[in-house]
């Protein structure tokens, strides 16, 4: 009680400092589990380890093959929570150096990979395959807590966090298929039976998922199922629809639950963020326990017969060699510049798939008295130790270096996605900003797109989007909700994160009527909050532009406007075509020159 009590604190204590230090959790945890694992055995007495999961295969927390159970299962889950956020729409969209990353890249690493380990450490073809193919995967758990902390150029962003979110299923895909390959007929590879066994896997893993999906939305939309029971009821499914699968066709169900997430996640099901919330929630903690019982169960034989300079040879073929090559290959003839590739090949940390899985098969297969299956386990776990820690460290440098790290973030974000709100990011949009709206309701968010508007739909409460790594350029934050504190409280949380060259919000109707109450983040005037605004674009939504002569003029101007309820100054533009948003009290617009325009809303000034 007291290992297990101590597993699930542990893993808890390593999240909450890997979010604290802006790290992938999996670095801590790996810590952990390997401090507590086989590295205890040099400390204590008789060599036994602090926590040891399977213990002379009947004592410990999961005697027998339990852990195996357990493993299958984590996997599974967390399987299908990634399934659910691969929306296909923005697929369709992305580039095709993503399309060849995910296809040619994990050709090569497979190829490349599997080569390299068969020499330098002069395994069987079919152990080194089954490395090559767990080591293909990146994933989203350990890119994005390292492209959240670097604000990079979007299309650099964007290629890594695609690439780890696709590659994700198409590695354990490969994965469960070399495996397969391999522990077929006692060993026999690549006989009729095998691929008999491919097609089964592939068969059995995509019918079910794809049916099981559909059974369960028309569950949820018929509301067969209580509000209540959800989260249980599609856990309970989840589980189901991989233990069924994998009944009918060995090892195909994680292929069935990537293929039912994937499908749940694009067909419009109403209560699916509920289901996310539910299931990222559940990933995490079974992503600490699990890191740290499967470090914690290598044993220390195994880490000496990796302690070589094979090692090094091979973590530096991988890192060095095989990861550039896949990526100047794949991105060949492509608009990125070389730097942007050197970057992007430098940037290739293994996740939470790659070492799970293969505790998993490395387990088996040694079960099955294949020769050298017990190096799988350490090889992939140094990939992925190292990996993350090159990368964690160094990744932030090496962006500086190469010229990639964005010196202004001058993206705007806008907090509401309202008439007014919507009015405000197209003229900034049309002026060349990078402008993304968040919005709860979802009304909204529609509207926007139709407009050709990058917009969120996302309750500003939450965390995700401290964790959205597509608003690394973001440096400005506008909240212009009808809600007060909900514009209050989106400058007290997001300001240090979005707001690095300023964050503004509405002025209240209270501050509006009381002259002593002058909020410094307040937007456009002290006499504009959301009552006038919407009045005004009631009125004349449209945007104007007027020169400014000198100094003097814009003063006039700005008398003059203060005069008319019919008018809102928004921004002042520079020569050079930079916008100045306008505080509400006058402060930080610079100095006024000849040639600068005054943009406002509303009625035309004479």
């Amino acid at each position: 009680m007291i290992e297990l009590a101590s597993v699930i604190i542990f893993g808890i204590l390593a999240q909450w400092f890997a979010w604290r230090f802006k790290i992938p959790a999996i670095l801590p945890l790996l810590l952990i589990g390997l401090l507590i694992g086989p590295i205890s055995t040099l400390y204590t007495g008789d060599g036994s380890k602090w926590l040891e999961p399977i213990w002379n295969g009947t004592k410990g927390l999961f005697p027998g093959e339990s852990l195996f159970y357990f493993v299958s299962l984590s996997i599974s889950i967390i399987l299908f929570e990634g399934g659910l956020t691969l929306k296909l729409n923005e697929v369709k969209n992305v580039s095709s150096v993503i399309s060849k990353l995910i296809t040619l890249g994990s050709l090569i690493t497979f190829l490349g990979a599997a080569i390299a380990v068969f020499y330098i450490y002069e395994l069987s073809w079919e152990i080194s395959f089954l490395f090559s193919a767990l080591i293909i995967v990146t994933g989203p758990t350990v890119i994005t807590p390292i492209l959240r902390n670097i604000p990079l150029k979007r299309d650099i962003s964007a290629i890594l966090k695609w690439e780890g979110i696709l590659i994700d299923p198409i590695g354990a895909l490969v994965a469960v298929l070399v495996f397969e390959f391999i522990s077929v007929e006692e060993g026999h590879a690549f006989t009729k039976t095998a691929l008999m066994e491919f097609g089964k896997i592939v068969l059995f893993g995509s019918t079910f998922g794809f049916t099981f999906a559909h059974a369960m939305v028309f569950i949820i939309k018929r509301k067969l199922v209580p509000h209540y029971l959800l989260n249980a009821f599609s856990l309970a499914m989840v589980l189901g629809v991989f233990v069924l699968s994998d009944a009918f066709a060995h090892e195909s169900g994680l292929l069935a639950v990537v293929v039912m997430g994937m499908v749940i996640g694009n067909i419009g099901l109403p209560n699916l963020k509920d289901l996310l919330y539910f299931k990222e929630t559940l990933s995490v903690l079974l992503i600490s326990i699990l890191f740290i019982l499967l470090s914690a169960n290598i044993n220390i034989s195994d880490l000496l017969a990796i302690y070589n300079w094979n090692t090094v040879f091979l973590f530096l073929a991988v890192v060095f060699l095989i990861r550039p090559i896949g990526v100047f290959l794949s991105t060949y003839k492509s608009k990125l510049k070389t730097n942007e590739k050197l970057f992007i090949s430098w940037v290739g940390p293994r996740g939470i798939v790659a070492a799970g899985i293969a505790s998993l098969f490395g387990l088996k297969l040694v079960n099955l008295g294949i020769e050298n299956a017990e190096l799988i386990t350490p090889l992939v776990f140094m990939i992925v130790l190292g990996t993350v820690m090159l990368n964690a460290t160094t990744a932030r440098i090496i962006a500086k270096l190469l010229g990639v790290f964005l010196k202004k973030s001058n993206g705007v974000l806008i907090i509401g996605a309202g008439e007014f709100s919507r009015i405000i990011a197209k003229y900034l949009s049309d002026n060349n900003r990078h402008v993304v709206l968040v919005d709860a309701n979802l009304e909204n968010i529609e509207k926007a797109k139709k407009l050709g508007l990058e917009a969120i739909q996302e309750d500003v409460f939450s965390d995700e989007l401290e964790n959205n790594i597509e608003l690394t350029d973001i440096g400005y934050l506008m909240a212009l909700t009808a809600n007060a504190k909900v514009n209050n409280h989106c400058i007290t949380k997001f300001q240090e994160q979005f707001g690095e060259h300023g964050s503004f919000r509405l002025i209240t109707s209270e501050e509006r009527n009381d002259i002593n109450l002058k909020p410094n983040e307040g937007l456009f005037s002290h006499t504009d909050d959301f009552v006038k605004l919407a009045e005004i674009i009631r009125k004349d939504p449209t945007i104007h532009e007027i020169e400014i002569k000198s100094k003097e003029h814009y003063d006039s101007l700005i008398k003059e406007v203060s005069k008319n309820d019919n008018i809102v100054t928004l921004f002042i533009k520079l020569k050079n075509g930079d916008l100045k948003i306008i505080p509400s009290n006058g402060s930080e617009i610079g100095e006024i020159e000849k040639g600068n325009k005054l943009i406002y809303i509303g009625e035309k000034l004479q």
